[in-house]
């Protein structure tokens, strides 16, 4: 069956690209930041309708904590993803790789996949690519990523190229299992698109031999995977510029896991087209928030009676409504309220640090917007 999607290159500065990707559940203008909701739901108390007023347009929802709780097959008898969390918009499934790895001290892997412990109690559970599909097809995403091996940095050179081709051969049986329930009518999603990860650690000729494999997969996007995991920024930068020049200019392009504005500024630069990152939602929740100047630590005592908003440039319903002492307040009190207010203003900068993003590139001014704010945005204040 032919895909439902395309993605269309509108403009491009250098490498940068300004696109638009068209899916079932809607069109995503990019560069975009998709949103993580890893149980269905931002941590802070913020649900879909939340996510619509900061400008979200992608959830990204995890499919290892989907299937272990409230359980993949209790989604699908509730109508799917959209209709069990109320967002309407597309929704793009991990594929439980990462967690498998990062989560779970207990693991053996084999061809076959994956058996582990869960995080939760410690039962046994047993996922490969046929399982990790099954899952995302009860799931109803509008986006299934491929199941993958992820490999802690550092890593010796031997086991990353025996992983990378482990990778491409789960790849090869995602495509396969993802083709046959839809030809079975097994998926809530008839119209879901399979995304496939690049890996290779952080050795530029197994990043490159990697994507050049997967890219003759004709999947609907590709990723890039295993980076953000502790290596340095400027080693992340050149993976991303070793791996670009191979992946499909007529696919949309996504790196997982990151991260800073000044990551995503210096990764659009390097043409991705898709993000995701916790860090957002994470730093608020402990106070850490971002503004056009810099990040601000509103818990600090200096905000004690200050009557500014958060940022005087945003517009968010925290920044709208309330001062950087009141929020600063409700933190001290450790009132739920101050932590929801401080996610929904930490998303909305970073919803619209993208739109800002392809404002830039429309008008081809990105690299003077590179230039002033890639370093300004991360600073601490």
């Amino acid at each position: 069956m032919p895909s439902l999607t395309t993605y269309n290159l509108l403009k491009q500065e250098k490498n940068a690209r300004r696109g638009e990707f068209r899916t079932v559940h809607g069109t995503v203008q990019t560069p975009a930041f998709q949103n993580v909701a890893t149980c269905g739901a931002i941590k802070g108390g913020l649900s879909a309708f939340d996510l619509k007023e900061v400008g979200a347009q992608v959830m990204l929802c995890n499919t290892y904590h989907l299937h272990l709780r409230p359980g993949d097959k209790l989604v699908k008898d509730m109508g799917g993803l959209h209709k069990f969390t109320r967002w309407d918009g597309p929704i793009l499934t991990d594929s439980g790789g990462f967690q498998v790895f990062s989560l779970s001290k207990l693991r053996k892997i084999n061809e076959e996949g994956v058996t582990f412990a869960s995080h939760l109690d410690g039962h046994r559970i047993f996922m490969g690519p046929e399982e990790s599909m099954q899952i995302q097809a009860n799931l109803g995403s509008t986006i299934a990523m491929a199941f993958d091996e992820c490999v802690e940095n550092p890593a010796a050179h031997e086991y990353s190229k025996a992983s990378c081709e482990r990778t491409t051969r789960w790849l090869a049986r995602c495509k396969a299992e993802m083709q046959r329930l839809k030809h079975e009518e097994l998926a809530v999603n008839p119209d879901q698109l399979l995304f496939g990860i690049g890996q290779g650690c952080t050795f530029a000729d197994l990043r490159v031999d990697h994507m050049k494999r997967i890219a003759d997969m004709d999947l609907d996007g590709y990723a890039i995977g295993g980076l953000a995991v502790g290596e340095p920024a400027e080693v992340m930068y050149e993976m991303i510029s070793a791996v670009e020049p191979f992946m499909p200019k007529n696919k949309v392009r996504y790196l997982m896991g990151v991260g800073t504005p000044g990551n995503i500024i210096e990764a659009v630069w390097r043409g991705v087209d898709l993000f995701d990152c916790v860090m957002p939602s994470r730093n608020a929740r402990h106070g850490h928030l971002n503004t056009w100047n810099g990040v601000i630590n509103i818990k600090n005592a200096k905000y004690e009676r200050d009557e500014q908003p958060i940022d005087p440039q945003c517009g968010c319903p925290a920044c709208r409504n309330f001062s950087r002492a009141y929020i600063r307040h409700l933190f001290k009190a450790e009132e739920i309220l101050g932590m929801r207010l401080a996610v929904m203003h930490n998303l909305w900068f970073y919803n619209h640090l993208m739109t800002r993003i392809r404002e830039e590139l429309d008008n081809g001014t990105y690299e003077q917007f590179r230039n002033t704010y890639v370093k300004l945005l991360d600073t601490r204040i």
